[in-house]
């Protein structure tokens, strides 16, 4: 920890491992994982982002990671319908739709591909959102998603620190009877869930964090990523949120982004994510007539680069990319 005038720096810690470009990654948890695993995509790392969706208590977290564990197919006695919607109470609404067969055929292929990466993955990062969770009165199960169901239907409380650890210390004994070289890295949300209440969201994350600490003291290879206090103590600034004062903004993401990178990537990887961030923003560049000889030249220049690190970086796929600027 660093401290000046102004502000109190976070320093990254440094682990006796990096993430590379060969890793295979799963990102499960909060709409902060989102955030972080879909910039590592962007990057070209071969990373799997939440196969259920967004979920932001620990409980239905662990209940679906054990699902992709056990390969659990999911039938019609699983879904329920409301609001003219099919949905999942272990899903984010991204599964929900109006087709049965559709949405038991997408979560049933999400489970497959994620079953298929975690007995492979060096990595899984799970972020912990909140400790408050709603209970379905009619089956008094813990959902993930309530689906706009009426608020009379749960009941909401907030879970003990035991709840957690318990949930987790099971999961991870069955995630490592087959894949003992997996690092498990937690984070807490920076995103603060103020309409549980401001005393009640600083008591749920202080629940998430004692929790994290406990099963890292019962389980090795468990390692901690300061998401949460980089926002809370380091940054600790309402310029650095969004205009809702409750989700970090883009300047807060890409520091935070910024201090993974310093965290988990050696020099070489490092410089094949400026490489990788170069076409990106190539891509991004905005070409309002491709018939000029100044924006051929620049589709030809990034064609070429991308030719070349194709041919220095063979594990990279720039397909969308090539196919971008050929049709251009």
């Amino acid at each position: 920890m660093k401290s000046n005038t102004f502000r109190t720096e976070i320093k990254p810690n440094f682990f006796d491992f990096n993430i590379h470009y060969q890793s295979d990654i799963m990102f499960v948890g909060s709409c902060f994982t989102e955030n972080i695993g879909k910039r590592l995509k962007k990057l070209k790392f071969k990373i799997n982002i939440n196969p259920f969706g967004i979920i932001y208590n620990p409980v239905s977290l662990a209940q679906s990671l054990d699902y992709i564990v056990s390969e659990k197919e999911f039938t019609d006695d699983d879904l329920f319908f409301f609001n003219e919607y099919w949905h999942s109470f272990s899903h984010h609404g991204k599964f929900s739709g109006t087709d049965k067969r559709k949405v038991l055929n997408n979560i049933n292929q999400s489970i497959t591909e994620a079953h298929k990466i975690i007995y492979n993955a060096e990595f899984l990062f799970i972020t912990l959102g909140t400790a408050w969770v709603y209970e379905f009165i009619k089956s008094k199960n813990i959902v993930a998603n309530c689906h706009k169901i009426p608020g009379k239907e749960f009941n909401k409380r907030l879970l003990t620190e035991n709840e957690i650890v318990k949930s987790f210390i099971a999961l991870i004994k069955k995630i490592r009877l087959k894949n003992k070289k997996i690092k498990i890295i937690f984070s807490i949300s920076p995103v603060r869930h103020l309409k549980d209440g401001f005393s009640e969201n600083f008591l749920s994350k202080s629940i998430l964090r004692t929790a994290v600490d406990k099963i890292s003291e019962q389980n090795s290879e468990i390692y901690y990523f300061p998401a949460y206090e980089i926002l809370i103590d380091d940054l600790r600034d309402y310029r650095f949120y969004d205009t809702d004062l409750v989700h970090p903004n883009n300047i807060a993401a890409e520091y935070i982004f910024k201090f993974f990178e310093e965290t988990f990537f050696n020099a070489e990887t490092i410089k094949i994510s400026e490489k990788v961030n170069k076409i990106n923003q190539m891509k991004s560049h905005r070409i309002f007539n491709s018939q000029t000889e100044q924006s051929k030249k620049f589709i030809t220049a990034a064609l070429k680069e991308i030719k070349f690190l194709e041919k220095e970086y063979s594990f990279l796929n720039f397909e969308s990319e090539k196919t971008y600027f050929s049709g251009l």
